[in-house]
């Protein structure tokens, strides 16, 4: 009896006791409908219309461009193949920095993650060893990484050239969220200077510039105690050379600091970041704390709330561009290939005119790739089409490209024409001044990018060769 009564007094206070724990996590929580209004969560998406368009974009590619592609085996030159994954894929946030500097967090953060089973582990040590893919699906779970790699309609695949040592390093997480329908983030190990590359088991560089060559938004996050530079954060900031439109620095845990400090803080990383980041406008720098808890007291609550809305809209900005931004890259893509492919119909034609009954091939095409401008090989190339000069490859590349694909392998352009088919350059180049820019401006204009009855059934046209000798 005295037990009965012992429980029925104890279980309202235990109930009392665990409302007034919420009531305090409550209290010291931030708010984050901001979060959805910024970024529109609640708006419908217009997936229909984004299918179709996507569909148009891998027609385009595979009949305009892949072709091309494996005639003058451009990926080789690159080591960049485009997959349908690549192409369908969302965009990707991906996250760099030092360890402990809150990247973690920051997702947690985003998602709403804090005390559910799969939010990422943080704490003051390095704690995040794996890539770490935070990407939608039906429901949660974990994705290890050689399945990722070994599930082809992912974009993950080329993955596998790093070896088994990083597919163990590699994870991916599926959830049902609004925000990952759009996006995929990216959380990768924190840099540790006192580390060796060679003492993780896999190329972290080489790893981390595949993912900085297909992320749409990079963040580099810093906090106020980890603002040195040692030489693989160097070696990072070389990575992302050409990528500066990309990058957004974040100064993290920015509540932990009263406002003088503070500002000096944020001047001693511009002071470190210079000598690595050589443009004319620097990167956009956003100062906040990102992660559930409020901000600390008597510190610049509005500002970091503006600053944490400017990087949401910043965000919000890759998520609806992301159409765009996709065929503004396959264009992007489809000009490079169209460059090597005329660079490399020019060394055949070159090495045919120079070679004679008694000429020994390999001596000829040595002098021609050792010294291509004795032979006008990248100034023809300027000289007869609208190729810029910034847009053309290193020419020490071709000395190793040739050294793997002998020239006799390849054909000349005017030989790459079927009845059925067309030219291969004319298809590459309709496609680069006509397809994608209409395909993009039925998407700007608001029209439904559909297939057209020709580009749906494949229909051929007679190919009218514009390199034939008359």
């Amino acid at each position: 009896m005295k037990v009965l009564v012992s429980l029925c007094v104890f279980v309202p206070l235990l109930v009392l006791a665990t409302a007034e724990e919420e009531a305090i996590l409550e209290s010291i929580l931030r708010d984050r409908s901001h979060i959805e209004e910024t970024l529109r969560l609640a708006a419908d998406d217009k997936a229909g219309d984004y299918a179709a368009a996507l569909q148009r974009l891998r027609k385009i590619y595979h009949s305009s461009i892949r072709p091309m592609e494996q005639a003058y085996k451009y990926n080789e030159l690159r080591q960049h193949e485009i997959s349908d994954g690549e192409i369908t894929s969302k965009p990707m946030v991906l996250f760099l920095g030092p360890w402990s500097v809150g990247k973690s967090s920051m997702i947690n953060y985003l998602l709403g993650l804090l005390d559910t089973p799969y939010q990422l582990y943080t704490g003051a040590e390095p704690t995040t060893s794996e890539f770490t893919v935070i990407m939608h699906g039906e429901k949660i779970r974990t994705v290890e990484g050689i399945v990722m790699a070994a599930d082809s309609s992912r974009s993950f695949s080329p993955l596998e050239k790093f070896g088994q040592n990083f597919l163990e390093k590699l994870v991916g997480i599926e959830m049902p969220h609004k925000l990952l329908e759009r996006v995929t983030f990216v959380d990768t190990p924190g840099i540790i200077e006192n580390r060796k590359q060679q003492e993780r088991g896999y190329p972290f560089n080489d790893v981390c510039q595949w993912f900085i060559d297909r992320a749409d938004l990079i963040f580099v996050v810093f906090d106020p105690t980890k603002l040195d530079v040692g030489l693989e954060l160097e070696m990072l900031f070389r990575q992302l050379k050409g990528r500066e439109s990309q990058i957004r620095i974040i100064l993290n845990k920015a509540d932990s600091l009263v406002t003088q400090d503070l500002m000096r803080v944020y001047g001693a990383l511009f002071w470190s970041l210079a000598p690595l980041i050589n443009v004319t406008e620097p990167p956009r720098v956003y100062v906040s704390s990102f992660w559930p808890y409020d901000y600390a007291p008597d510190t610049s609550r509005e500002l970091f709330k503006r600053e944490e809305i400017s990087l949401l809209e910043d965000l919000n900005q890759v998520i609806e561009n992301r159409l765009e931004n996709k065929i503004a890259f396959i264009r992007q893509h489809g000009i490079r290939v169209r460059i090597h492919a005329l660079l490399v119909d020019r060394y055949v034609q070159t090495f045919k005119d120079k070679m004679s009954f008694f000429s020994d091939p390999e001596l000829v095409f040595k002098e021609i790739v050792d010294d291509p401008d004795k032979f006008y090989i990248f100034k023809s190339i300027l000289a007869k089409t609208n190729v810029s000069k910034f847009d053309l490859p290193n020419r020490d590349a071709y000395r190793d490209f040739f050294g793997i694909n002998p020239v006799s392998s390849f054909k000349q352009l005017s030989a790459q024409c079927s009845y059925m088919g067309g030219c291969l350059l004319e298809k590459i180049e309709r496609a680069i001044t006509n397809d994608l820019p209409a395909l993009l401006g039925s998407i700007n204009s608001g029209k439904n990018p559909t297939l057209s009855s020709c580009e749906a059934t494949g229909c051929g046209e007679k190919p009218k060769n514009r390199y034939r000798r008359n």
